[in-house]
Parts: C-alpha cells; structure tokens; sequence
C-alpha cells in the first residue's frame, strides 16, 4: 500500500546548499540573506518594498498596529478560515466582526459585508481560501462607498481616508487577480511561509503594501523593523559597525523577525517558484479531469482572468453530511492516502464560542464546512502518486454512497 503524505515540504539540495552557506558565513540571524530576499519578494509582487517576519501572523498583526488599530476599533474578516485571520484583532485588542460566506461559497457574503461597515470599522480582512484571490474590485467597491463613515484616528489612516483592504494570503503566494499578482491589489497583503505552503522558509511571512498618497514606503519600512524587534532603532547588522553599539528603545515592540537561515531557504524556493506553480497546476488540471461527473463540486483554480497559487484542492461532496465526510477521510487514509478539511469556522471553536460567535449564525460556512474534504496537493507528488490519490477517492466515494 502507498503511503500519501498531505503537504510534504519540497526541499532540494540547493536549499540544503544556501543554508550551509548562512552557517558558514558567521551570520546567521536578519541580515545579508534576507534583505536580499525581501527584495526579491518586492520585485516579484511588483511593490516597492516588503517585510519579512518569522510567520503571516505577525505580519497581520503588525500591519493592524501600524495602522494604529485598537480597543474600541472593529475588524470585519470570514467566519471560514484559520484562527490567524480573527486571532490578530484580538491581539491588538480590536473586536472581531465575523461574515458568512455566501451559499456555496468559500468567500465572504459581500452584501453582508457591505452592511457589517460601521463608524468602528478600521479594516477588513479579506482570506484568499486555496490560493485563490477574493473578489477585490467588489471590496473595494463596497469601502469606497462607505468612506462617508469612516472615523480616521491617526495619520496614516487619514492618508487612507476609509477602511484599509489587510489581504490575507497566507494561501496566495503568486496568485493573480485580473492580471495583478497578489501582493499588489490590497492596500496590505501578508503572505506565509510555514512549512506546508507552496513557497516555504520552514516557519516565516511577508508582507508587501501597495503605494498611497500621503504614505513614505521607506517610513512604513522603518515602523515595521521597529515592530519587529523590540522598538530597537538599530538592528543587530546595524549594530555591528564598528563604534555603532549605541541605539535606543521607542517603544516597547515585538521579536518577530526572520532570520538568514529561514531567508536562505526562500531565496533557493523563490528562484525555483515558476516551476512549483506549474507542476500544482498539472496536479490540478489532473485532479479537475478525474473528478468531472462524479457527485462532488470542487474549488475553480482558474479562469481567463485569474490564477490561483493552487495551494489546497478543496472538494465539496455533494448531498453528503458531516459525518459522511469524516468517514471519507478514515477511509481514505486506510488506503494510506492523507486528507485535510479547510477549515472548521470560526465559530465552532471554543474561543469564538466564548467571544459570543454562534455557528448557527453562520449556516452557509457551516454547510461548507460539513462536506469539504481536502485531497493531497503538492510537489513532491508524483504521476503515479496522483492516479493513486484519484482511484482511492473514486473508491471510498462509491464507498459512502453507497
């Protein structure tokens, strides 16, 4: 019997490779390597500058706290993703606003959206599900036709002038909109890193903003390295010219930057990213053709006017249940095959519980949720690895069905 991992990272020998170089170099936290891998990141999302931080949280978080969000403000994000996209407005002491999705659908209701705006509302927090990017003409649509509520309480608010669009593309890495790539169509996009994404630094993120009047890119740089290490105004590569020991405290910041080893790792799996967006949209392709005519509906990766990064294949089964569901995902790993659900909303959780979120409030993500199975995506997949996965779910499909 095969044994099908479900996101194995896809690490080579030039990984292996730049991070022995990292060791050997004598630096091996922020320095060299990852200021050239933020730049690299700037250049291929077409943005002047980027941010890189030890995880896509703390890229949210610090782009909320760079915004000046707070107590008292509100934050608007899905009810249906991880608890990164919510967790974050609590961490700066903000209140969550939860959205359904619309029916059948793994994005936001954006008419329910439009109406959750209020005078607190500071930002909104779009999920790019699977890799594939929301539908951000219609957001910000719906902020610019709200602006008239909007209460700016710090300068860089005021340079927005109505609620700030904060991506989260934990999911979207080289993803594109309408012939933008990701990285470039929010106001704010953060990206992650982690170990089971299509580009990984074993843990990391990135953040990348898009050019507004009244904003200096260089200024907003200088605020998120001050974020990110403790509101030092030196950081230690700084630190190391000779005579240059002195540095002060701001204000009483975080430690989350990334180091040159994570960047090492990066800078080998950027470098080789094309082809890794390529062999998931084979796997795709692949996964679309055997499943067409079977009882199920699947996420669309792509179209004439957008790319999905095609991080997860997410597969809804049709008429199916919750436990129907789970007991695919049993059989399925009998036959050695790993499987996922993306995500359990929100609300179901015991700390949206305790913040007063009801599951029966948010029916369309829950009838998402009951019957979404995730089936193997990855590089390391081979042919024979992919036929593999199909005929075990064409099997215990028929299986539950019957």
């Amino acid at each position: 019997m095969k044994f099908i991992k479900f996101s194995p990272p896809d690490i080579t020998e030039r990984e292996i490779s730049e991070v022995a170089d990292a060791l050997r170099s004598g630096w091996i936290t922020t320095g060299p390597k990852t200021k050239t891998f933020e730049a690299k990141i700037a250049e291929y999302c077409q943005t002047n500058k980027a941010v890189c931080l030890n995880s896509a949280t703390a890229c949210m978080e610090l782009i909320l706290r760079v915004l000046g969000i707070g107590p008292g403000d509100e934050v608007i994000t899905s009810a249906y993703t991880y608890t990164a996209s919510a967790s974050v407005i609590c961490h700066v002491g903000a209140t969550p606003v939860l959205i359904d999705t619309a029916k059948d659908s793994f994005e936001m209701d954006y008419e329910l959206l439009e109406n959750a705006i209020t005078s607190k509302t500071k930002a909104i927090i779009p999920v790019d599900l699977a890799g594939k990017m929301c539908d951000y003409d219609k957001i910000f649509e719906i902020v610019e036709r709200k602006k008239a509520l909007f209460n700016a309480s710090n300068e860089i608010q005021k340079a927005f002038n109505r609620v700030a669009v904060v991506a989260d593309a934990a999911h979207a890495f080289g993803a594109r909109y309408n012939g933008k790539i990701c990285g470039s169509v929010a106001d704010f996009t953060s990206f992650s890193f982690h170990a089971v994404k299509n580009l990984t630094t074993a843990e990391g993120g990135a953040l990348t903003w898009k050019p507004c009047v009244g904003l200096n890119d260089e200024d907003l740089y200088k605020q998120f390295m001050l974020w990110s290490l403790h509101g030092q105004s030196k950081d230690a590569l700084a630190k190391t010219s000779l005579g240059s020991w002195d540095y002060d405290i701001l204000y009483p910041g975080y430690k989350c930057n990334m180091t040159d080893l994570m960047a090492a790792i990066g800078l080998v799996q950027l470098d080789r990213y094309n082809s890794i967006l390529e062999k998931r949209r084979q796997i795709i392709n692949s996964y679309d053709e055997a499943l067409k005519g079977l009882p199920v509906t699947v996420l669309k990766h792509f179209d004439k006017d957008n790319k999905s990064s095609g991080h997860l294949y997410l597969v809804r089964l049709n008429d199916q249940d919750e436990k129907n569901r789970n007991k695919l995902i049993e059989l399925m790993a009998q036959k050695g095959v790993a499987t996922n659900v993306h995500y359990k909303p929100l609300p179901m959780l015991t700390a949206y519980k305790n913040l007063g979120f009801d599951i029966k409030d948010f029916r369309n993500a829950y009838d998402i949720y009951k019957n979404e199975i995730t089936l193997p995506l990855h590089t390391l997949l081979t042919d024979e690895d992919v036929n593999y996965v199909i005929s075990s779910f064409k099997d215990c499909l028929k299986a539950i069905s019957d």
